[in-house]
């Protein structure tokens, strides 16, 4: 028999959320550990917020909202509050009844200081680090680190000398600045950029100044990129530090470093080996892991170790350091430490393709680096639950 659709809707329904979601939807087991770390981190939310006033979203909703966004592959925060408008799974996980009215997006732009100021989202990142140590699915020796790079949302006409830049300063109205123009100025003008050098020490972007102009390699278009770090234990690829720099040389074994320290002091973590790529491969590197009790695994560039030049004396103890790096790459330990190194591979590719973080929407280093945190915080808690099952 023809089944027929009621044109006319009843007015009142009595459904109860819980019982749309099926017992074994992935996000049940996630939405249990992640309230657990959430419930922990109530005196946190106290100090951030304050006593008196008009309420406002909960950070825990928050919270809760933005890993949804890493976690379904939501391109906009606008496009979030309208998912979160009609979908009843989000409104499941982030324990919002049928009726209630959703928030506007602003109050993201508006918390993100906030949570920033008190650490909310480096300390919700650190739970879930614990929660994966805790259950014993983390390495507590063994260590990869590696570098990607994340595009800016500027454009690149947006890469201008940098006396432009203070002549916008001077002239916020955007329009030319010489002396009795009042011409109209295009807000996304052509440019022509043939027959200039342009470098970062005498350019920067309008749009995001903190962007860098940086290329992959040779044949490569130079675009502004930020540079994400991260740190994964070597046994189930967990992430177990997080860094945002700027994009050059120096910037990935500069921030290996300062993640080491950072993982010994805030986690307890004292790391006995790390690998690495071949961006890596400098003597001052070596040197600072050797000294920090760290044993590299470092792939070395091709060539003869302290090149085929006149050797002076300060290099001496820089290419001593490689020399005892060639030398750990023909033990047994290095080719199991870079067999395990494309964990970290595993997940930079979830992290843009999935999490969004291929080209960031948000100007500001440190917007990045809670956009980061937050999508590995994902990354791990997924991790977590297909282990632990």
């Amino acid at each position: 028999m023809r089944g027929k659709s009621d044109s006319q809707p009843p007015m009142f329904f009595a459904i109860r959320i819980e019982d749309r979601v099926r017992a074994d939807h992935p996000l049940r087991a996630i939405k249990r550990m992640v309230d657990e770390e959430l419930s922990g981190m109530s005196e946190l939310f106290d100090a951030a917020y304050s006593g008196t006033g008009r309420p406002g979203v909960p950070p825990e909703r928050l919270l809760k909202a933005m890993l949804l966004q890493a976690l379904y592959s939501v391109r906009s925060e606008t496009q979030l509050v309208e998912r979160i408008d009609s979908d009843l799974l989000f409104r499941w996980f982030l324990d919002m009844d049928p009726s209630e009215a959703v928030f506007d997006q602003t109050v993201f732009t508006h918390n993100r200081s906030r949570l920033a100021k008190h650490g909310i989202i480096g300390a919700f990142f650190d739970g879930v680090v614990k929660r994966a140590m805790g259950a014993g699915l983390t390495s507590d020796e063994h260590f990869s680190v590696d570098g990607t790079l994340i595009e800016s949302h500027a454009s690149i006409k947006s890469f201008v000398p940098k006396d432009q830049l203070k002549d916008n300063d001077n002239n916020p109205t955007g329009g030319s600045s010489a002396p009795g123009s009042n011409c109209f100025k295009s807000r996304n003008a052509e440019v022509d950029f043939h027959g200039q050098k342009r470098s970062n020490a005498t350019h920067a972007s309008r749009t995001d100044p903190e962007a860098r102009l940086y290329k992959k390699g040779d044949g490569q278009p130079a675009k502004l990129y930020h540079t994400g770090h991260a740190i994964t234990e070597n046994r189930h690829g967990i992430v177990m530090e997080i860094d945002v720099t700027e994009s050059s040389g120096e910037a990935e074994p500069a921030a290996a470093l300062t993640m080491i320290d950072a993982l010994r002091d805030r986690l307890g973590v004292n790391v006995c080996t790390l690998g690495s790529d071949k961006g890596y491969d400098s003597g001052p590197y070596l040197i600072e892991l050797e000294n920090r009790n760290v044993e590299p695994h470092t792939a070395m560039k091709a060539g003869p170790v302290g090149g085929k030049g006149r050797r002076q004396k300060k290099d001496l103890p820089l290419i001593e350091a490689r020399k005892r790096m060639e030398e750990r790459t023909r033990g047994q330990r290095y080719p199991i430490s870079q067999r395990c190194r494309k964990k970290i591979e595993e997940v930079f590719g979830w992290l843009k393709t999935v999490a969004g973080l291929y080209r960031t929407r948000l100007i500001g280093r440190w917007k990045l680096k809670q956009q980061m945190q937050l999508a590995a915080a994902a990354y791990n808690l997924l991790r977590i639950r297909k282990l632990a099952a």
